[in-house]
């Protein structure tokens, strides 16, 4: 007996460690960056360097093994994967068209994915700010940033045919930039272009460095309940959540860095918090005028869930000087909603709501310097009954195309209540 269990543990410590499986890779390439997310069986060990002439990334891992072979499709960094085992240790190899510096860290499993290893390739240079007009220019276009919500790594909430939340929050923040690019006074900034992640701080950065009069983050998630539809717009709490779907909203969105694939920066200090906090409150008080303005625009014509408007402790709507709000454009889940977020015709609708609800906002509190805020000096006039745009016109000593010029609007039709912005 005595000399069986000593077999048995000569047996046991000879064997083999098992070796980290790498099963596969994905990339994703922004206009910043580019990301390689190898999915692992395990956490593991590795070691990452790089090399010139030619550039390119090695990453070597101790006990470890391919699963599956590594293709790449085309891309603006990445000219080829390769790999090799020797001695029980995989080398994956990163052919880059150009050098870049490259940052990895480990990941542990989430809802969606299990452990990962990251690698990010950036250059040195600084992406040029798109923006030409500066606050201190006169009669300048306000500036509106559209956040397409989750993106890359990260797909968002998945509806019951299979559509994914970053393609519908992409394509609906087009539309709004183009039906926003329509209106004089008024220029769009999309966030995110393609198909790749953005970490929350880097997106109300983006907005800021680019002058942002307004950031607006666009999303379409999931509820528990697949019952639950309609849109909703919700701006920025500190202290809690207005409801139960407010609540629920915030923290799957919170859980997008973490599915996306970020390491969180460490906490600011104190002191930088209170003056974080104090600048905060004034753009918070923003926030609420132009989402309110966005959310009576909406329910005009738009299904809206409840009341469609509450507040809770959103990552993405905590830039200290930007006002912000984030409108969930439909719940993915419900299979109503999900078919309404893919018809075009939904979407234009939508949008011009939103377009609206923006203009308004920016007419009743038009930022110093703008082409708006000129306007904005001049008289209004609130259509009544029996009103028509050409007696309006006619009262006013102005033309009609002034008028509809002045107002973005496409038809003589007015309603009443309706307010006409007349030119100076």
């Amino acid at each position: 007996m005595k000399n069986s269990l000593i077999t048995i543990c000569l047996i046991y410590f000879t064997l083999p460690a098992l070796a980290v499986e790498v099963k596969g890779v994905r990339i994703w390439s922004g206009p910043d960056q580019t990301r390689a997310v190898f999915d692992l069986s395990e956490s593991a060990k590795y070691k990452l360097f790089e090399l010139d002439n030619p550039p390119r990334v090695v990453i070597d891992m101790p006990q470890s093994a391919l699963k599956n072979q590594l293709n790449i499709k085309k891309n603006k960094d990445i000219k080829k994967v390769r790999y090799s085992n020797r001695n029980d240790q995989l080398r994956i190899v990163l052919d880059l068209h150009q050098k870049l510096n490259s940052k990895s860290f480990l990941l542990k499993p989430n809802d969606t994915y299990g452990h990962r290893l990251v690698i990010d390739l950036s250059s040195d240079k600084k992406p040029l700010n798109k923006t030409v007009e500066k606050v201190t220019k006169k009669n300048r276009d306000v500036i509106i940033a559209i956040d397409a919500g989750h993106g890359g790594e990260d797909p968002g909430a998945i509806g019951a045919a299979g559509t994914k939340e970053k393609d519908v929050t992409l394509t609906i923040a087009k539309q709004l930039a183009q039906t926003i690019n329509q209106q004089k006074g008024m220029k769009a900034l999309i966030i995110r272009e393609g198909d790749y992640y953005i970490k929350h701080r880097k997106r109300f950065e983006k907005a800021r460095d680019h002058d942002a009069d307004l950031f607006v983050s666009i999303h379409a998630d999931a509820f528990h309940n697949r019952k639950v539809n309609g849109a909703s717009v919700y701006i920025l709490s500190q202290r809690g959540a207005s409801s139960e779907a407010a609540k629920w909203l915030a923290l799957s969105e919170n859980k997008a860095d973490s599915i996306g694939g970020v390491v969180i920066e460490d906490k600011q200090d104190v002191l930088s918090q209170v003056l974080y906090d104090l600048s905060q409150n004034a753009a918070m008080e923003e926030s609420h005028k132009a989402a309110q303005a966005v959310h009576s625009s909406m329910k005009k014509v738009v299904k809206l869930h409840g009341q469609g408007f509450g507040q809770a402790n959103f990552l993405v709507l905590k830039s200290p000087d930007v006002p912000s709000m984030l409108i969930e454009t439909g719940y993915i889940s419900n299979p109503g909603d999900e078919k309404n977020l893919k018809n075009p015709s939904h979407i234009k609708k939508l949008t011009k709501q939103i377009t609206d609800g923006i203009r308004n906002y920016f007419y009743q509190s038009p930022p110093p310097n703008t082409w708006i805020a000129a306007q904005a000096k001049g008289k209004k006039h609130i259509v009544q009954s029996g009103d028509t745009l050409s007696g309006i016109a006619s009262k006013f000593g102005t033309s009609i195309a002034a008028i509809k010029s002045t107002n973005n609007k496409s038809s003589n039709i007015v309603h009443i209540g309706e307010i006409l912005y007349l030119p100076n």
